[in-house]
């Protein structure tokens, strides 16, 4: 029995400090008391009822002045200040404030501007490559055009075939210069004879 109890009790002990740590996280700019009622322990940010209480921390003025700007309550920072006399204070943590966030904004216009000009640097990229890309594309087509008009311009120039050449053979015994004939009137046996040739379709030749 006294294990159960003191392991009821440690778990009791930790989920009353977190509660005071997340009181203290969201609400520093108040007070905290620290309030027991018949063996119950709970934490607030106004008196106690009774004798049984604990003031754990005290808010300044600056803190609360603070704490209502950070909660956009102006109004209500304002009227705490007009009523303790604070006017000076406000005006200063008002000032501060202001300055805070317009420090703020600039950073997030900064940051924007960042943002904005590194996309125009991407799209910018992209449309230069895409512009290398067509220029490419434009001279190979250029080098295939002037290949294949080279080509056509081959196809349309006539074929020219050389004549063929004979060679003369002996003639007949009959046409055989005898002993005592010069052999005038035909070309001796050793020149070539040209003979003319005719060029016919398909790239053909007949002699």
């Amino acid at each position: 029995m006294m294990i159960g109890l003191t392991t009821r009790h440690v778990a009791c002990a930790a989920a009353i400090l977190l509660a005071a740590a997340s009181l203290f996280a969201t609400a520093n700019a108040q007070n905290i008391y620290k309030c027991t009622d018949g063996g119950h322990v709970s934490y607030t940010d106004v008196p106690c009822t009774g004798k049984h209480g604990e003031l754990l921390h005290q808010a300044d003025d600056t803190e609360i002045i603070d704490q209502y700007l950070r909660l956009g309550q102006d109004a209500k920072a304002q009227s705490y200040a007009h009523a303790h006399n604070l006017d000076a204070l406000y005006n200063q943590r008002l000032a501060a404030y202001q300055a805070r966030m317009k420090e703020r904004a600039r950073r997030e216009a900064d940051a924007a501007a960042s943002a904005q000009q590194q996309a125009d640097l991407a799209r910018q990229q992209v449309l230069a490559d895409q512009a290398a890309d067509s220029a490419e594309l434009r001279a190979q087509n250029q080098l295939l055009r002037e290949q294949n008009n080279q080509y056509q311009s081959e196809l349309a120039q006539p074929v020219y075939n050389s004549p063929g050449v004979y060679w003369n053979p002996a003639p007949p015994y009959w046409n055989r210069p005898h002993e005592g004939q010069s052999g005038h009137g035909r070309p001796p046996a050793d020149e070539p004879v040209f003979h003319p040739c005719t060029q016919l379709a398909g790239g053909r030749v007949t002699c």
